[in-house]
């Protein structure tokens, strides 16, 4: 059901394949970069460079020039989108469904329209679109805040700077092997391959595909390989922590399908059946490990073997508290800018920048417009089109599963518990619907109530509970000197093998930060 259509279709579909695949080559062969206002030359820069560019650097006709170079990059594809929605909707039309934005959300979460839009994304945005009004009553001592080239800098830029210290990313596989070695995960002696850092080219988004899955031969189980990417730019501050959390999630991607256990190989693989919800619930959740606090004061260390302060997790998060019931808008707002898109009749040129820019506006609440959306590289992919809800559901279900595992445990950073009962639940692979998996895990039915109350939770509440969680961690837990995880891990740069674990994690690691420091250079001007 979810791969058999009909012959007169199939050509159709290639269509469709060959269109994506134009736009990717496309994207990834473009010149990209910003004009110095200083000197008014071209600056090379790669859109994920851009990006933190403007969220980290302090000079605001720079942030300015990466903001505005990203524009005119986002309506390069704007006729070959147009085409692809068209034929993306006449291929679903033809299974029986209104659109493509209807098709993949039954195909791959079995669920309608209204119980995504109306039943969750709405009740979640009613409730917390209050905060766009404090974060309007916080411009008038910041002026200029809702400048889209200036929030992120001064809601967060001087904390990203004053973090980026403690998280160097030549340590990255050290604390990441440890942290899941020390949370029970068992990668089942899969092989997994690292690509990590960014270069020209390269597709602008980190992933985990699985080029051999797990299966079964004469009742005998072969073990899968998993390959995963980061987009790191190196001597930029953010970037670093971009490319942990990148790496703890597609890290957790991995493992999530190198524990499935089906005899049947297609539900060991990311496809449908298996929901994207589903899949992102895992990735989510240990990307939320290394963001955890507990993680933070327990790991993280600048190049003085300083730990990272409890104090600056206390003035960011006074700081930034505003922002907490705001951080599903982005995952929405893409979500509604596809089903608009999709649900458009007669769909142009001008038509598209306008639902780009209404959806934003709507869900951001910045004072100028912005192109955004169309520089989501989900949107051209035929795997991921159509599928951003799977992060926002993911939110709502890790919100619920750590809500369950601190009820019954107290504390989640090195705790083996943890990826004893995720493993549970890894060996059905996508073999049941997200609810099921939701209720298995959790034991209650799917909500956002976790999320809501975690979002809305006093400030003092949270950082009381915070001291609390550390607390337990210290008290229970303990650190992993060799991590161990049952799995043949390579680190390469494009095709150049770096280092592997062939001597150990530890000996991989030190080989693999040695190298990195060969690396380094900054590309701010």
């Amino acid at each position: 059901s979810s791969y058999q259509v009909p012959n007169e279709i199939k050509l159709l579909k290639s269509e469709i394949t060959s269109l994506e695949t134009k736009i990717q080559k496309r994207r990834g062969t473009r010149k990209e970069g910003y004009i110095n206002p200083k000197t008014n030359k071209f600056v090379y820069a790669s859109l994920n460079e851009m990006s933190s560019i403007i969220g980290t650097n302090s000079d605001e006709s720079i942030r300015k020039a990466c903001f505005d170079a990203i524009q005119n990059v986002a309506v390069d594809n704007i006729p070959e989108y147009i085409k692809l929605v068209k034929l993306r909707n006449k291929y679903a039309q033809i299974l029986g469904y209104k659109d493509f934005y209807e098709y993949k959300l039954y195909l791959e979460e079995k669920m309608t329209k209204k119980e995504l839009f109306t039943d969750l994304w709405k009740v979640i945005f009613d409730k917390t679109k209050d905060s766009f009004k404090d974060i309007r009553d916080l411009e008038k001592t910041k002026p200029g805040l809702r400048k889209p080239w200036n929030f992120g800098y001064m809601m967060a830029g001087d904390f990203t700077k004053e973090e980026d210290q403690y998280f160097p990313f030549e340590r990255a596989i050290d604390y990441w092997s440890r942290s899941f070695a020390a949370l029970g995960i068992d990668y089942q002696r899969g092989s997994m391959t690292f690509d990590l850092l960014d270069r020209k080219g390269k597709y602008n988004n980190g992933f985990c595909h699985w080029p051999e899955l797990v299966r079964f031969k004469e009742g005998k189980k072969l073990s899968g390989k998993a390959q995963l990417t980061c987009n790191v730019v190196l001597g930029i501050p953010g970037e670093s922590e971009r490319g942990y959390t990148t790496l703890f999630h597609e890290g957790g991607h991995a493992a999530h399908l190198l524990n499935a256990q089906m005899p049947d190989v297609c539900v060991n693989s990311e496809y449908p059946p298996l929901s994207t919800a589903w899949a992102e619930t895992q990735s989510m959740f240990l990307d939320k490990i290394f963001s955890s606090i507990e993680w933070r004061t327990r790991y993280a260390k600048n190049n003085n073997g300083e730990s990272y302060p409890f104090d600056l997790y206390e003035r960011k998060t006074k700081a930034l508290h505003i922002l907490s019931p705001l951080n599903i808008m982005g995952i929405i707002m893409v979500c509604t800018f596809e089903k608009d898109i999709y649900e458009e009749k007669n769909l142009t040129k001008e038509k598209v920048e306008k639902i780009a820019k209404k959806n934003f506006k709507l869900h951001s609440d910045r004072s100028a417009d912005s192109l955004w959306l169309l520089e989501v590289p989900h949107i051209y992919s035929g795997d991921s089109a159509c599928s951003y809800h799977g992060y926002g559901l993911a939110v709502l279900a890790l919100s619920q599963w750590r809500e369950y595992f601190y009820k019954k445990y107290g504390y989640i950073v090195d705790n083996p518990n943890i990826g004893k009962e995720m493993s549970e639940v890894w060996k059905y692979g996508g073999s049941k619907s997200f609810p099921e998996f939701v209720k298995i895990a959790t034991g209650k039915k799917i909500s956002a109530n976790a999320f809501i109350n975690s979002v809305k939770m006093p400030l003092n509440k949270k950082i009381n509970l915070a001291k609390e969680r550390i607390a337990k961690l210290t008290k229970k837990s303990k650190y992993v000197k060799e991590p161990e995880l049952n799995v043949v891990i390579k680190i390469t740069n494009g095709k150049k093998l770096i280092t592997d674990n062939k001597k150990g994690i530890n000996s991989m690691s030190k080989k693999y930060e040695k190298w990195l420091k060969t690396q380094y250079s900054s590309k701010i001007d």
